[in-house]
C-alpha cells in the first residue's frame, strides 16, 4: 500500500540536508536566531494588522497540513487491535504469507472483511475442494493442453480474460465456454484499476469486456471480476458490487507469469504442492507452459492428496445459502 506521508518525510529530509548545506555556505552573524515570536514582537505596534495576518497564516497552514494527515489515515478496528490504514481510494496490492504447508495462507485482508465489497480470496468451510482460476491476457500456445487436462479430469474452471485474448483468440473463448468453464472479466485492457477514480471510467472497462464476450459467445458474461495484477482499493470493490460484480482474489499463486523465465517442474511442484490448502482458490496463467505442460499430471496429484475440483459458482452460491 501507498504511504504518501513516507514519501514526504523523504522529501523533506532531502530539503532538510541541503538547507543545511546553504547554512554552512552563507555568512556568519553573531545575531541570535529568532522564533516567530520573537520576530513578530520586534514588529512596531502600527503593524499589528501585520501581526494577526501572519498568525492566522501560520495557523491555517498548520491546520491544512492536520488535515491533509488525516485525509489520508484513518483507524479501523481489527479483532482488539487499532490499525491505521490508508484512505479507501489508496492503491492495495493483493499479498500472502504461508506460514505453515498444507494451511490456508494470511491474505493482507480476511474473508469476513471481503464479505462487505462480495469479494471472495477462499473458502473457509475447510472442506478438501480447489477453485481452479486462469488469467489470460494473451494466447502462445498453451491453452489447448489446459483444456485437455480440465477435460479429462472433469475440473470446471474460470478463466479471467482481457479484450485482446477474447479478440485474437475466438474459437478458445468458445471452446472453454461449451466445455463448461466460466469466462470472468479481468478488464477490456489490464489497466491499473486502482487508478481509476470515475465509476464512468471503471465502468467502461467490465462492460465494454462484457459486450464483447457475449458477441463471441452468444452468451452474456458471468459478473465475476478480478482485479489486473492484484491491485485494488476500496472504493474500486465498492464500484464492482454496485455493478453486480464478485471479485475474486486468491489463495494460492507461484511466478508462472514469464515467458521467457519460466519455472522448472520441480520448483511448480514444490510451491503447489507443499502449499495446496482445502478451500484454496488456484491462481494460474494460461501463458505458462509450465503450467501446460505440468497440469494433468498436477491435478492427478492433488487428487490423490483428496481434493476434489469446484466452480466459482458453487463457492458464490454456497455462500449465499450459508448467509
Amino acid at each position: 500500500m501507498k504511504q504518501p506521508v513516507c514519501k514526504h518525510f523523504h522529501l523533506f529530509k532531502s530539503d532538510k540536508r541541503r538547507y543545511r548545506r546553504a547554512l554552512s555556505d552563507a555568512p556568519q552573524t553573531k545575531e541570535p536566531a529568532r522564533g516567530v515570536a520573537d520576530v513578530l514582537r520586534r514588529i512596531p505596534l502600527n503593524q499589528k494588522l501585520v501581526k494577526s495576518f501572519l498568525f492566522l497564516t501560520f495557523a491555517f497552514f498548520l491546520g491544512a497540513g492536520a488535515g491533509k494527515f488525516s485525509h489520508h489515515q484513518k483507524i479501523r478496528t481489527v479483532g482488539s487491535t487499532a490499525v491505521i490504514q490508508a484512505s479507501s481510494t489508496a492503491e492495495s496490492n493483493w499479498g500472502l504469507s504461508f506460514p505453515e504447508n498444507g494451511k490456508p495462507p494470511v491474505a493482507n485482508a480476511t474473508a469476513e472483511a471481503l464479505k462487505q465489497y462480495d469479494a471472495y480470496y477462499i473458502d473457509e468451510a475447510g472442506e478438501k475442494v480447489i477453485y481452479l482460476t486462469f488469467d489470460a491476457g494473451y494466447e502462445n500456445g498453451n491453452t489447448p493442453a489446459i483444456l485437455d487436462a480440465l477435460k479429462k479430469h472433469n475440473a470446471p474452471a474460470t478463466f479471467f480474460l482481457v479484450g485482446n485474448y477474447i479478440t485474437t483468440s475466438p474459437d478458445l473463448v468458445k471452446r472453454m465456454v461449451a466445455e463448461g468453464h466460466t469466462i470472468g472479466n479481468h478488464t477490456y485492457h489490464h489497466p491499473n484499476m486502482s487508478q481509476i477514480s470515475t465509476e464512468a471510467a471503471f465502468s467502461k472497462e467490465l462492460k465494454d469486456l462484457e459486450a464483447l464476450c457475449q458477441q463471441t459467445t452468444g452468451q452474456p458474461m458471468s459478473k465475476f471480476y478480478r482485479p489486473p495484477q492484484g491491485k485494488y482499493s476500496e472504493s474500486n470493490l465498492t464500484m464492482a458490487k454496485q455493478l453486480g460484480y464478485k471479485t475474486f482474489f486468491w489463495s494460492l499463486a507461484y511466478v508462472d507469469w514469464y515467458e521467457d523465465k519460466q519455472p522448472s517442474k520441480e520448483e511448480a511442484f514444490n510451491k503447489l504442492l507443499n502449499r495446496i490448502h482445502p478451500g484454496a482458490i488456484v491462481l494460474l496463467h494460461s501463458t505458462s507452459k509450465t503450467n501446460g505442460e505440468i497440469l494433468d499430471e498436477l491435478l492427478t496429484k492433488w487428487e490423490e492428496m483428496g481434493y476434489t475440483f469446484r466452480s466459482l459458482e458453487q463457492l458464490v452460491q454456497e455462500e449465499g445459502n450459508a448467509s
